[in-house]
């Protein structure tokens, strides 16, 4: 069962995660995938299937950017290597900020 709805979102943040529930529902249809098929291909029940073809706030993001690659619904850039490049550029823009900005890469030694 879905959580009820009580956080305020914005109409661009409604309006753009309906559109992107729509683009999936479509891809998946022409591909004649059935909501059981998708669901089992990206390891998410039908009823996620059925939220995230609708539009709802509350999936994960993980789920529906999987659901969006198995569909085959472009998120960033039709092109895969161009996503690359530009995740690497955005890596290294990173690598620019201070290390006190940066997150730690220390292994935390938590047994006690």
């Amino acid at each position: 069962m879905a959580k009820p709805n009580t956080r305020p979102y914005s109409r661009y943040g409604l309006e753009a995660a309906e559109l992107l529930g729509l683009l999936i529902h479509d891809a998946r249809t022409e591909r004649g995938l059935t909501v059981a098929e998708a669901a089992e291909r990206a390891g998410i029940s039908r009823g996620l299937v059925h939220r995230i073809e609708n539009g709802e706030m509350g999936c994960s993001i993980g789920a529906v950017f999987e659901l969006a690659a198995i569909v085959g619904v472009p998120l960033f850039e039709p092109e895969p290597s161009i996503l690359t490049r530009h995740l690497a550029a955005a890596r290294s823009k990173l690598t620019l900020l201070p290390k006190k900005v940066r997150k730690s890469t220390k292994a935390v030694k938590d047994d006690f």
